[in-house]
């Protein structure tokens, strides 16, 4: 054995020596690659700039950003397409460079490039239109493939190339983001194939808004199911509620994560408005606050886009959003309602003096019991983005003869016998025995969750009234609050009692208390005739 000692010592020195050259010249060439890398992304756009891709058209001025160097290095944009436009050139500075473009009419084909000293980063086939932002839990984030009639939507998505989807990757981040840290859907043209996996309430809305308006529609979808609001709102928005930052950082749930990942990256586009449809996890969880967290969620976006684009987004940009649906047909819980009503800061509709420039989908009678997806994901997204677009029409373009709201109570008339709702538009009505409650009581103190209600049957109804009754309550009480649509799941689908008679749209849900402060001019007993 002594005698292949040597042998093998020598054997095992050189396969070292050999091991170890490979390693170091492997470890080389990575080097030398993340410093080629590096150069190579010296320069360009951030992440959510691409081919394909919507900028918001004039009156605002679109933003464009990106990374460069060295540091006070000069970038210039040139714009080639329909018009030709050069900007001012900007400097680099802390490795990334900023351009607020003028005002650019709607349309396009555009080639966009940026340049800077020897090199240049091009940007094709952009438009200019209109960017809506489309943000929430899963209802949101329901597939195109997954609605009601999906084939026939889908087969119709490359007959509208100038509405661009793109869609956020889901990231969470303990810290807020200056850019995306992934991308699940770059800009596209749509195709069946695109579309499919994107949001069917933003896709449809952008797709019945372009029938509408005639131009491009950017679509940018940032969601994640199962997402409660405080995990989209940052600490500020957050503190103005008494909720604390927690500081797990571990789950989608956890608070301002996905602000810091998927929102506040985005806070350098110019926008045209936002669309949220979210709120079933806060049935659960801080159910309470939410009548505080998500206005101050909408305040909190505007303020942060407006600051973020340089002004150009506007500080009261439209936020649309839809009311919850249904989730399990007989439940007896209260956190759907109170969701609903929550959403409207309390008030039962929008906009109001709270919730200013905002707009609303009712969506409480669109129920979907034998939904594959669960019934709490129902699979008519048709109905509710067009609700939402008629909104859309009122609020954010001021089409002033478009109707969008749905019928909601402007007086109540009560007697010992009777309740006499008054409406704000005419309606149209269905029989029913137990969608309107009452809540009967002896003494002036407010009727919760916990009080008695009982159901107050409809009697008749005229042009703009309903009658229910209320004989009810006991000789000594009284009828001390009223409450309408006010379970998880209240009619079957577009069957509910009360519609606008010009519109068939769903009055919302609401719940009065008589001796409110705010409800004495609007809530009056009435000892006169009961006829309507």
């Amino acid at each position: 054995m002594s005698r292949y000692f040597p042998k093998l010592v020598f054997l095992l020195w050189a396969y070292l020596l050999i091991a170890s050259f490979l390693l170091f010249y492997a470890l080389v060439l990575l080097v030398l690659a993340s410093f080629q890398r590096r150069d190579v992304m010296s320069f360009g756009f951030a992440s959510y700039y691409g081919n394909h891709m919507v900028l918001q058209k004039s009156p605002e001025r679109a933003i464009l950003w990106g990374y460069g160097n060295p540091e006070g290095a000069q970038v210039t944009v040139y714009l080639s397409g329909p018009l030709k436009y050069n900007s001012s050139p900007v400097t680099v500075e802390n490795g990334t460079w900023r351009v607020t473009l003028d005002p650019i009419e709607a349309g396009g084909p555009y080639n966009v490039t940026a340049t800077l000293q020897n090199s240049s980063a091009t940007l094709t086939d952009v438009l200019f239109g209109d960017i809506w932002l489309c943000g929430g839990q899963s209802n949101m984030y329901f597939k195109t493939s997954q609605i009601f009639n999906a084939s026939e939507e889908l087969s119709l998505a490359s007959k509208y190339p100038h509405v661009r989807p793109f869609m956020v990757a889901l990231k969470t981040s303990d810290t807020e983001l200056t850019d995306l840290n992934g991308v699940t859907l770059p800009w596209s043209v749509p195709t069946a194939s695109c579309v499919s996996q994107f949001s069917a309430v933003c896709w449809l809305f952008g797709r019945y808004m372009y029938e509408k308006l005639k131009y491009p529609i950017g679509l940018v979808e940032s969601c994640w199911g199962g997402t409660p609001v405080e995990a989209w709102s940052s600490s500020r928005a957050l503190q103005q509620c008494g909720l604390d930052q927690t500081k797990k950082y571990r789950s989608p749930t956890d608070n301002s994560v996905l602000w810091n990942a998927m929102i506040h990256p985005l806070l350098n586009m110019t926008l045209k408005g936002a669309l949220w449809y979210q709120g079933e996890r806060n049935t659960y969880y801080h159910q309470n606050k939410y009548n505080c967290s998500f206005p101050a969620m909408i305040d909190d976006w505007r303020m942060a886009f407006h600051l973020g684009s340089g002004g150009q987004t506007a500080m009261d940009f439209p936020f649309g959003f839809v009311q919850l649906s249904t989730n399990i047909k007989g439940s007896k819980d209260d956190g759907f309602p109170n969701i609903r009503w929550h959403q409207t800061a309390d008030k039962g509709f929008v906009p109001n003096s709270r919730l200013q420039r905002t707009f609303m989908a009712v969506a409480l009678d669109l129920p979907d019991e034998t939904s594959p997806y669960g019934s709490i994901h129902p699979r008519d997204k048709q109905d509710v983005a067009y609700r939402l677009t008629l909104g859309a029409r009122a609020v954010a373009y001021n089409e002033t003869d478009v109707a969008f709201l749905g019928p909601f109570p402007k007086q109540i008339l009560s007697t010992a016998m009777h309740v006499n709702i008054t409406y704000d538009q005419a309606v149209a009505v269905k029989s029913s025995k137990d969608v309107f409650e009452i809540c009967c009581s002896q003494s002036q103190s407010p009727c919760g969750p916990k009080s008695l209600w009982v159901p107050a049957p409809i009697i008749q109804w005229a042009a703009t009234t309903v009658q229910l009754a209320a004989g009810v309550c006991q000789a000594t009480a009284e009828v001390a609050a009223l409450r309408y649509a006010w379970k998880d799941w209240p009619c079957d689908f577009k069957a509910c009692p009360v519609y606008g008679a010009n519109t068939a749209l769903p009055a919302p849900p609401f719940i009065f208390n008589r001796y409110q402060a705010n409800n004495y001019s609007f809530w009056k007993s009435f000892l006169g005739g009961e006829s309507l």
